[in-house]
């Protein structure tokens, strides 16, 4: 593994998780000019599999995926105790989002359209840092999650919850109150480009008030729900 002028080492290994396929392409190209090996992935379940099992140095994540979203990649992957340096990129350039990729996991966001040097110096950055810490665990009132272990807790009691409710649950609880409308909820929660039933957000804070407790979670009528602190 040789050196490079401007700090970037021959032989990392990155993974570029992109549906784009001319962006994918020229990511790929320039990175690989500066001396990384490169893999490209054009799909959320493919990136989460090579993520997984690929021994990456750190990982370029969109954030709309056919299959499953980059929120969704980096929130499976923190849960797995996986902590492979994640720099995320998206069209969406909002305060709130930026935060909601940061939350989920990510190690940097990145919005586009983006710098190509600008890119490369935060991912120089990010490779110096190496991999995150785990993550604090998350509380509201007598309510615990662990994002590491996935666990959930209400005082002394561990609560089962499905990959939905949980998701759901951390959501809310990276917002806990706050108001979060249920269409922030579809979006973050629920796979991009899947068709979801209109009343899934009701149907599954139903799940979660009758695991956790109807006093939690309040429904703000016309504006969305919030999770008592």
């Amino acid at each position: 593994m040789t050196g490079r002028r401007d700090g970037t080492l021959d032989g990392v290994r990155l993974l570029v998780v992109e549906d784009e396929a001319r962006l994918a392409t020229a990511l790929q190209r320039g990175l690989q000019a500066e001396g990384f090996v490169v893999d490209v992935a054009a799909d959320g379940p493919t990136g989460l599999d090579m993520a997984r099992h690929g021994g990456y140095d750190a990982m370029i994540l969109d954030v709309m995926l056919p299959g499953l979203s980059g929120y969704r990649v980096v929130r499976q992957l923190r849960a797995e105790e996986h902590w492979l340096p994640v720099l995320m990129l998206s069209a969406k350039d909002g305060e709130y989002d930026q935060a909601d990729g940061l939350d989920c996991g990510a190690d940097d966001y990145l919005t586009k359209p983006f710098s190509y040097v600008v890119l490369l110096a935060r991912l120089r950055a990010l490779l110096r840092r190496g991999a995150p810490q785990r993550p604090a665990v998350l509380t509201a009132g007598e309510l615990s999650l662990d994002p590491a272990r996935r666990r959930v807790t209400r005082g002394d009691t561990e609560v089962e919850l499905t990959a939905r409710e949980y998701a759901l649950l951390e959501y809310l609880m990276r917002r806990a109150g706050q108001v979060v409308s249920k269409t922030e909820l579809l979006d973050h929660v629920w796979d991009a480009g899947v068709e979801t039933a209109p009343n899934a957000v009701e149907v599954y804070v139903g799940y979660l008030r009758r695991k956790l407790g109807r006093d939690l979670l309040e429904t703000i009528r016309g504006a969305g729900y919030r999770l008592a602190t």
